[in-house]
């Protein structure tokens, strides 16, 4: 037996097992999306001469269907977790108020002023120098 109170360095992970048969067939899945897609390109070549309003329906129902197998295969669960996040960040963020914008952009703009001012003195003197070297 061993030490009472001690954990096993090895548990059974039950959430890896339910993963992965969650995702087994994700080799078939990104076959069928590309299967669409490719039927969405030889479509839109093959109906070239149908109405181009058509078309695009045609293509958008295929995408709308691509991209919902796609989301059942294990990267597609983890980019749509992915952009969850993403939306959860972006709602934290402090955008600046008018005043604050205006203020931001008139410092920007005195800064690229004196910037071109500094410049355009450094090639100045540098044009003098050079010319009175030449000759």
């Amino acid at each position: 037996m061993g030490p009472v109170g001690r954990q096993p360095l090895c548990k059974p992970n039950m959430n890896a097992k339910t993963e992965q048969s969650e995702f087994r067939f994700d080799g078939l899945k990104w076959l069928v999306v590309a299967l669409l897609v490719g039927a969405g390109v030889a479509g839109n070549v093959v109906f070239a001469d149908q109405s181009l309003l058509y078309r695009v329906i045609a293509l958008l129902v295929l995408a709308i269907v691509a991209i919902a197998v796609a989301m059942q295969t294990e990267k597609g669960a983890a980019l749509w977790s992915l952009m969850q996040g993403a939306r959860t960040e972006i709602r934290k963020v402090v955008w600046p108020g008018h005043q604050e914008t205006l203020q931001t952009t008139a410092i920007v703009l005195a800064l690229v002023v004196v910037m071109a001012l500094i410049l355009w003195g450094l090639d100045s003197l540098l044009s003098l120098i050079v010319a009175n070297i030449i000759g």
